[in-house]
């Protein structure tokens, strides 16, 4: 089955792999790069200096942005990254960047026209995402792939690939017997570890506290813990940095050169060669750590209040930049710099683990946890919006209530499976809900240029009174 599940996972990707990339690629050169010469500007949004608490919609930009990044900042940017370097190398890194330049532009297009085109559930509430813009832009033609973003979101938006990481860093890091580590009893042929278990049903307690409050509660929450995890994290990767300063450029030469050459890639061949299975491995950790084109930040976006959908397409653009740019190049350089890579064995979180605890000691496994406490537990809460969301949309607002319910429940089984199947299974998702998401903004592209003209001019009028 894990086979199977595997071979689906890469089948799925190939294809899509040139709908993100060369999607975002239209989408930069179709704006005329105009996203980018406003960065200034989308930063001014986000600090509030444009919000008007009478516009429509649920949270401000800086709880939206707070909402995404609480889910594409997650273990991801820890575990994902590690799996990337394990199976691709240095290499790897530069086709995660590709992805997150190009995703910026993608992000601008489709959370632009989450606020152009919201819509509203079954009890009236406003609410934006791909779903609601194909419905209210497109029509019935194209309502069945509303149906398929949604049915995927329901999949792809579960936690299990964030609980099982978080539960293994906490049995590597907070467990020193291993007695305890490997107590376990069997409901029939299936193993089910004691540590896991507690530690999965602890996760779905917190989360359900906050998840049950919805989405207003889960941006404040997110609005005050993303700071202060990306803080914790990049400070403790720059020590490790510092500690290993003569390391760097070698690497980061090393990774625009492995990128072409795949010297270190340990995967199977895609396109007639390793190299197309370098970049695959690149696309796929990335497009699963910043998500630019997969449709969940225009879910957040989309509930922000704002009459101006322009503004919520600058500060969208800001996600790929954080996640992949930052932080993902934060954990692929400790564990480049530390030589875990080569030396150990280990995948996944152990992996970061490995970096974290060889440069720093005890002190530096501690700060892993905490920050990996805090990445996986902010995308527990914010991925609960995105599926309840998917499922309100096609079973109305009191059906999706329920989902909250069954997606506390999946946090247990996300902790005691295996970590591949759930990687795997969370991109088939992933890959099927970018498919709505990308051709929705393709066909609407013109609408979004006319929006940023008028918003732009009007910009300028303001500036030059």
């Amino acid at each position: 089955m894990s086979n199977l599940i595997s071979t689906l996972a890469t089948g799925i990707w190939t294809p899509v792999l040139f709908l993100l990339i060369l999607g975002g690629l239209f989408f930069l050169i179709y704006s005329r790069f105009i996203p980018y010469k406003y960065i200034g500007h989308s930063i001014a949004i986000l600090r509030g200096k444009y919000d008007n608490p009478n516009d429509p919609g649920q949270i401000n930009a800086y709880e939206a942005l707070s909402t995404a990044l609480a889910s594409t900042v997650g273990m991801g940017n820890i575990a994902g990254v590690a799996a990337a370097i394990s199976i691709g190398g240095p290499g790897a890194l530069f086709w995660m960047w590709v992805t997150a330049l190009v995703g910026m532009s993608t992000n601008f297009f489709t959370s632009t026209l989450s606020v152009m085109y919201k819509g509203k559930d079954s009890e009236g509430e406003i609410q934006g995402g791909p779903m609601y813009v194909i419905r209210e832009a497109l029509g019935k033609p194209l309502y069945p792939l509303a149906v398929m973003f949604c049915l995927c979101a329901s999949i792809g938006c579960l936690p299990i690939f964030q609980a099982n990481q978080l539960t293994q860093i906490i049995v590597d890091i907070g467990i020193s017997s291993a007695g305890m580590k490997s107590a376990a009893f069997h409901i029939g042929n299936f193993e089910v570890n004691i540590a896991k278990l507690v530690i999965g049903s602890t996760l779905m307690i917190i989360s359900g506290v906050v998840i049950i409050g919805g989405i207003q509660r889960i941006g404040n929450w997110a609005g005050k813990m993303v700071p202060l995890m990306i803080v914790i994290y990049f400070l403790s990767v720059i020590t490790i940095l510092i500690i290993n300063i003569s390391e760097v450029p070698t690497y980061l030469v090393m990774i625009f050169t492995d990128a072409f050459a795949a010297k270190h890639y340990h995967g199977d061949p895609l396109f007639g060669g390793i190299l197309g299975g370098l970049i695959v491995t690149g696309v796929r950790r990335a497009s699963f750590s910043n998500e630019a084109g997969i449709g969940t930040a225009p879910m957040a976006l989309g509930a922000s209040k704002s009459r101006e959908p322009i503004r919520e397409g600058l500060v969208s653009m800001l996600s790929p930049a954080i996640d992949t740019l930052l932080v993902c190049t934060l954990t692929a350089l400790a564990i480049l710099v530390t030589d875990v890579w080569k030396t150990s064995g280990a995948n996944g979180v152990t992996l970061t683990v490995t970096a974290f605890e060889k440069a720093l000691g005890e002190p530096g496994k501690i700060l892993l946890l905490i920050s990996a406490f805090f990445f996986a537990i902010t995308s527990l809460f914010s991925y609960s919006y995105y599926g309840n969301k998917a499922m309100s949309f096609l079973l109305g607002v009191k059906v999706g209530k329920f989902y909250d319910y069954f997606y506390l429940l999946t946090i247990i089984f996300g902790a005691i499976l295996s970590m591949q199947d759930i990687m795997n299974i969370i991109d088939i998702a992933y890959a099927l809900m970018s498919i709505p998401t990308m051709v929705s903004g393709f066909i609407l592209a013109p609408k979004v240029m006319n929006e940023a003209k008028r918003y732009f001019a009007r910009l300028r009028a303001k500036e030059s009174h």
